[in-house]
């Protein structure tokens, strides 16, 4: 049995590190050189090996989230996020952004993909995100198979 009080602290010290794009890395939407998976308790985590890449992606995140604000339904962007909500900020996000760098919707690298889109693009306020919401629009969570 889990001891919810120290799997709580555990995972509260591992915050720091997590990553931003972990939930995404789990169910498989994407792959990152830069992440490490960590099990605490019973459960498996995704850190991220790198504070500057960490904070690049959370910018990314941010601007993702409130650039597709109308696509997921939202009036407001400190509004709380369903579990769907954010699979698709994410999944659907950094496959919009892989779009848009090479027209290839597989993201093998995120960290190497933001480094190319800042590349291409310059800073990440200036990603083509009426391109990219349309990914996020139509992403869709896998159904669960029948039993």
């Amino acid at each position: 049995m889990v001891d919810e009080a120290a799997f709580r602290k555990e995972l509260h010290a591992a915050d720091a590190q997590s990553c931003i794009f972990g939930k995404a890395l789990l169910a498989r939407c994407c792959a990152c050189a830069l992440s490490r998976k960590r099990a605490i308790a019973e459960r498996e985590v995704v850190n991220c090996s790198q504070p500057a890449a960490r904070a690049q992606c959370r910018e990314l995140y941010g601007l993702l989230h409130r650039n597709s604000l109308f696509a997921l339904k939202q009036l407001h962007a400190d509004a709380p996020l369903t579990h769907a909500q954010n699979m698709k900020i994410q999944c659907g996000g950094l496959h919009g952004l892989q779009r848009a760098v090479d027209g290839n919707s597989e993201v093998a690298d995120v960290a190497g993909l933001l480094q190319a889109a800042c590349h291409e693009f310059g800073d990440p306020e200036q990603l083509p995100y009426s391109q990219i919401v349309q990914s996020v629009a139509a992403f869709q969570l896998r159904k669960p198979h029948d039993r």
